[in-house]
Order: C-alpha cells, then sequence, then structure tokens
C-alpha cells in the first residue's frame, strides 16, 4: 500500500464511461507541487481522505476513487495521474511520515495493499 496509497491522490480523478473505463483527466493539471508546498492545502486534502474535514469537489472523486485504484493496481488511471502518484508518495514518505501512515492506518490496515506491490514499488524508485 506504501506505493498506491496516494495513486489516486492528487490525481483527482473520477470514474468516466468510455471505450476503456478510465478516471477522468479532468484534474490532471493541477500543481502538485503547489499543494506539497502549501500545508495549509496538503492538510485540506489529508483531512478529507481521512474523515477528518470537509472535501473539495476534486477531493471527492479522489476518495471515492482511491479503493479502486489501490484494488487494481491503478488500471484506469492515466500516466499522468501515475507519475503524481509516485510523486506524492515519495514526498509523503520522506517529509511527511505521519500522514502516511495515518492514511495507510485507513486505507491499508491489514498490510494487503504493501504486500502486494511492494516489488512494484521498489523497481519504480520508491523508497517504503
Amino acid at each position: 500500500m506504501k506505493q498506491f496509497i496516494f495513486i489516486a491522490f492528487f490525481c483527482l480523478t473520477a470514474v468516466v464511461a468510455v471505450a476503456v473505463e478510465k478516471y477522468t483527466t479532468r484534474y490532471d493539471g493541477v500543481n502538485l507541487d503547489d499543494i506539497l508546498k502549501n500545508k495549509r492545502l496538503l492538510k485540506g486534502y489529508t483531512n478529507c481522505l481521512l474523515d477528518k474535514g470537509p472535501c473539495s469537489p476534486d477531493g471527492t472523486e479522489l476518495k471515492t476513487d482511491l479503493p479502486d485504484a489501490l484494488q487494481n493496481d491503478c488500471a484506469k488511471c492515466t500516466d499522468v495521474q501515475k507519475a503524481g502518484a509516485k510523486k506524492i508518495i515519495n514526498f509523503l514518505i520522506d517529509n511527511e511520515s505521519k500522514i502516511w501512515n495515518d492514511l495507510e492506518a485507513k486505507y491499508d490496515p491489514q498490510g494487503v495493499y504493501v504486500k502486494q506491490y511492494r516489488n512494484k514499488a521498489h523497481a519504480e524508485g520508491i523508497k517504503i
């Protein structure tokens, strides 16, 4: 799970019906660096995901899609979303371990995703 808890985080997606079902690209242009540099914005998204605060429209879509992305190896994610997820995951692990641990406790309490994605994470340079 450590490598993909945020597989949808800041990819900010919703499911749309197309030939191959993918998450919406509506939020792919969000500047992730701006969010990561701003504690208030980061806390807002985190609180949304942890049910500790209100969700913005993009946060709501993220929260809705995150369980599916984790269960299905981000099969519906675009390349932009996968790159964004990797960036967020690495940032949280390196700089915000408390947030990372809280998200892991909520979205992978049994450690299922950690086991499932461990080798892939290492191959992609994600430090878990």
